[in-house]
């Protein structure tokens, strides 16, 4: 340790991170490196030992809620005292007086634009980029090469003008309905032009005009030859680009050789779920990516078909406004940044005691540390605002404790008080039973608040790991306990007034290559009252983006307000199976789904370091995976284990299977280690094992424990 390692204070700090943050993140702050360290140190031994009795409360409540499932066993629970029990020990506050949330300074793309929004490992830089520049986007090519167009050429290298016509058509069609014409349709236009301030469209000599004047907001070029028109309908932008020259604009009498649609409106920077950090040298990848995008410089070269190509951040995008003026819509995705949660701790930093740093407090300080450059060029918040999204966090005592982190940043940087904006991860139980009292301990922040089905289905697993065997996972989504949990947070959301100050969000479609289904099923998240909800790539994000054009969230919220909310009995009712009796074929084929996702995720982990992929699932559909779909395989097997619907035995055969299965999968990846060659041996293989068999033991059933210490060896070996 002492060789790479140098004391700062009374901390012991990786030399590497020590030379990142004193030459590269300070640089330009007027912070010096003195005063930060010094402030860190005082700061960080204040509130890492808060931090590790928040930890110990989270184990205390499991062993009480186990000890109490286990006295109850045999009989069927009853709400009333299971809701007496868990007010008893604390899990279940009293809920307070109602209250509306007192944010200041919020971006347009938080409070007034509703829109999609993109999840993206920070460590990754050139996915980042894309993510960032994914706030227009290509509605023509997100079409062409998705299943939405049903033709032949679907995915083809070869353009079939055939589907590009239907290509056209589709918008044309969509254009109609949406941002009709008053006489016509967009199917049957010439040309377009600027006249009189207006938008004027051509067809037989006839002129027409949008049914709504007001959606026409701009152009560029001349009035009379333009060669983009700006649309603007629920507060989402359309860019018409007009070049008869084009290719794609070879079959259009009007010379529309393009739509640009406003898409991606926010984008999270992802520390957490879709990142392999284990150590100091992974944590300067995020924090040096983090930085290049509040400074606007980074920069990514790489090679895409035998081509060299250099991938930044896009610009503003100009235009000439109705009455003349020269305007610039926002070139970029607003970034928020996500740290990791309470529980886990990283090497990089050495505390006096011995301990591991707490990796969400060095994240909070060094991820706003380098926000302050974007506070001075407002490049991605014009308020002046840094959006932090903060995730797994239980109950109202650690929303507080969070509050607390994020004063003492303030602190130490100077800022002016609730600067930093906090994002509520609506994801574990303890918050979903107590959330109206989690958002008002941060009253002043909260800028977020969204539901994850993954996360908080592996904890209501894992809470409840003694209550029965739980129900198969694909019955997860129709059980009483989620429908309550998906409604709960948007009732407690409108009733703090969230609706127009902040964003209510919906979680992640995860077939990326299915975007027609997801066109039918991610509506209903609109209907359900998100103002945002999570897409997996900047082509789905084009796409969601319609459903916005489609629905006034508002206007949806204001009919939601009114609905009988959602009852805390049906959230806290477990979805235990009731005297199950599947066939051996069931559960070996239930398990073997789980198995083989499980395996595909965790060995590009631990072997690779990737952090969130597309892992094709036993039926070979891409899936997207993360820590967050791992915590529900491993902690559902876990269960049947743990109530004899399986035996290890079994599970351990099956695990072999689906990793022979794993490997043919990958067979085509030169970096892919096999499992199947040498299970013992295979440092992969094992920690998926230990997932599944040391899972009732994790705390809250999280598999960062077990991924990171893997990999962690993985990285010692490989050195």
């Amino acid at each position: 340790m002492s060789n790479n390692f140098q004391t700062v204070k009374n901390l012991k700090v990786s030399k590497d991170l020590l030379s990142f943050v004193n030459d590269e993140l300070l640089v330009g702050t007027g912070i010096s490196p003195e005063k930060f360290w010094l402030n860190f140190d005082k700061a960080v031994h204040e509130l890492a030992p808060e931090n590790q009795r928040l930890i110990k409360v989270r184990e205390e409540l499991q062993n009480k809620i186990d000890n109490w499932h286990q006295k109850n066993k045999g009989t069927q629970i009853n709400l009333e005292n299971y809701k007496k029990f868990l007010k008893e020990i604390n899990y279940l506050k009293d809920e307070g007086p109602d209250f509306k949330i007192e944010t200041s300074n919020v971006d347009d793309e938080i409070c007034n634009i509703a829109g999609p929004q993109l999840v993206v490992p920070i460590m990754n830089a050139r996915y980042t980029l894309n993510a960032a520049n994914a706030r227009w986007v290509s509605l023509y090519d997100s079409l062409y090469g998705t299943n939405i167009i049903q033709s032949e050429e679907g995915g083809s290298e070869r353009y079939d003008p055939n589907r590009g016509r239907e290509v056209i058509n589709y918008v044309r069609e969509f254009f109609d309905k949406y941002i009709p014409l008053d006489g016509t349709s967009w199917k049957n236009i010439a040309a377009v032009k600027v006249k009189n301030n207006d938008l004027v469209v051509l067809k037989n000599d006839y002129e027409y005009n949008l049914k709504d004047k007001n959606k026409f907001i701009g152009h560029r070029g001349e009035t009379n030859k333009p060669t983009a028109i700006i649309i603007k309908n629920n507060n989402l932008h359309f860019e018409i680009i007009i070049n008869p020259k084009a290719f794609s604009a070879a079959h259009d009498i009007a010379g529309i050789s393009d739509v640009i649609i406003e898409s991606a409106i926010s984008t999270i920077c992802d520390n957490e779920d879709s990142v392999a950090a284990v150590d100091a040298e992974d944590k300067i990848i995020c924090y040096r990516n983090w930085l290049g995008l509040m400074k606007g410089s980074l920069k990514v070269q790489f090679e895409k078909n035998g081509k060299k190509l250099e991938r930044k951040l896009n610009p503003d995008r100009s235009y000439i406004s109705r009455d003349g003026k020269g305007l610039k819509l926002h070139g970029r995705s607003l970034l928020l940044i996500r740290n990791v949660g309470h529980l886990m701790t990283n090497p990089s930093i050495i505390l006096k005691n011995g301990d591991e740093i707490p990796e969400g407090i060095m994240d909070a300080f060094l991820t706003t540390a380098a926000a302050l450059h974007d506070l001075k060029n407002k490049n991605n918040s014009r308020k002046g605002s840094i959006y932090i999204v903060k995730p797994k966090m239980h109950g109202p005592e650690e929303t507080a404790f969070t509050n607390s982190i994020f004063s003492k940043v303030e602190d130490l940087f100077g800022l002016e008080k609730y600067t930093c904006k906090i994002g509520i991860m609506d994801e574990e139980r303890r918050t979903s039973a107590n959330l109206k009292e989690c958002i008002r301990t941060l009253k002043n922040r909260v800028f977020f608040i969204n539901t994850g089905f993954l996360d908080r289905t592996g904890d209501e697993m894992h809470t409840s790991m003694e209550a029965g065997p739980m129900i198969k996972k694909g019955d997860m989504k129709s059980s009483i306990w989620i429908l309550a949990y998906e409604n709960n947070n948007v009732d407690i959301g409108l009733k703090c007034g969230f609706s127009g100050k902040a964003q209510i969000g919906k979680g992640m479609w995860a077939m990326p290559d299915k975007m027609k289904e997801m066109l039918d099923d991610k509506i209903n998240h609109l209907k359900a009252g998100a103002n945002c909800a999570w897409v997996p790539s900047p082509t789905a994000a084009s796409l969601h983006a319609l459903h916005y054009h489609q629905i006034n969230i508002f206007d949806e919220q204001k009919k939601i307000f009114n609905r009988d909310p959602a009852k805390l009995d049906d959230l806290l009712t477990i979805p235990i199976a009731d005297r199950p009796n599947w066939s051996v074929d069931e559960i070996n084929s239930e398990i073997s789904n789980s198995a083989q996702t499980l395996l595909g995720y965790v060995v590009r982990w631990i072997d690779q370091g990737v952090g969130c992929s597309k892992v094709p699932d036993i039926n070979n559909v891409g899936l997207m995976e993360d820590r967050a779909t791992l915590r529900i395989s491993s902690q559902h097997i876990a269960n049947w284990v743990h109530h004899g619907i399986t035996t290890k035995i079994q599970v351990i055969e099956i695990m072999k299977q689906m990793a022979k299965v794993v490997d043919k999968q990958n067979e085509n990846d030169k970096n892919y280690k096999k499992m199947s060659d040498d299970y013992e041996r295979s440092l992969a293989f094992n920690t998926a094992c230990d997932l599944i068999f040391k899972g009732k033991d994790q705390p809250s059933g999280y598999t960062e424990p077990l991924l990171h210490s893997n990999r962690l060896k993985k990285k010692i070996n490989q050195s």
